[in-house]
């Protein structure tokens, strides 16, 4: 568990989801993160119970997708994680989890996972940035239920998630 110290300045946060797929949405919070901190480590989360049926891609599929769309950006490493966030964060020495707000629904489920985070260990800062407004409509479902149709959902996603999910949904 952390010391909760005032003086101790934060270096290295973690931008957890599941990023199934990730899109520019997802992108941007991470670039952002990296405006303000000079290390940022983008936790892809194994959720099997996403849903109720899991996630679409596998975990190794994430991380190899995101770290493709993500190379080009200094200070930013991509690495699975499975349990709890906090021990990741202590694990990689990350001091906060940096999240992507869009709208009041996503504020009042953030809040809930930040107030958990605290209870398990008060040292990992909670931080939130409110999405740019060109991606506050944007979601990982939304891109594969489109997908799944067959729609293009190359302004909302990069090109190796484009082709990714063109072969995942056979179209």
């Amino acid at each position: 568990m952390h010391d909760v110290l005032t003086d101790q300045t934060i270096t290295h946060v973690l931008v957890p989801g599941t990023f199934d797929p990730i899109t520019f949405g997802h992108i941007d919070v991470v670039r952002r993160a990296r405006r303000l901190f000079p290390h940022v480590t983008v936790a892809v989360a194994e959720s099997l119970g996403k849903n109720g049926t899991g996630p679409t891609f596998s975990l190794q599929d994430r991380v190899s997708l995101a770290r493709e769309a993500l190379g080009d950006i200094d200070g930013v490493e991509v690495r699975p994680f499975t349990g709890l966030l906090v021990d990741f964060a202590n694990e990689v020495g990350a001091g906060a989890v940096v999240k992507g707000l869009r709208a009041m629904t996503d504020f009042e489920y953030e809040l809930q996972q930040a107030d958990l985070n605290y209870r398990l260990d008060p040292g990992v800062e909670s931080i939130f940035v409110m999405s740019s407004p060109e991606y506050g409509y944007l979601s990982s479902s939304v891109v594969r239920q489109i997908a799944s149709f067959g729609g293009d959902v190359s302004e909302f996603v990069p090109d190796n998630v484009v082709k990714a999910l063109k072969e995942r949904f056979k179209c």
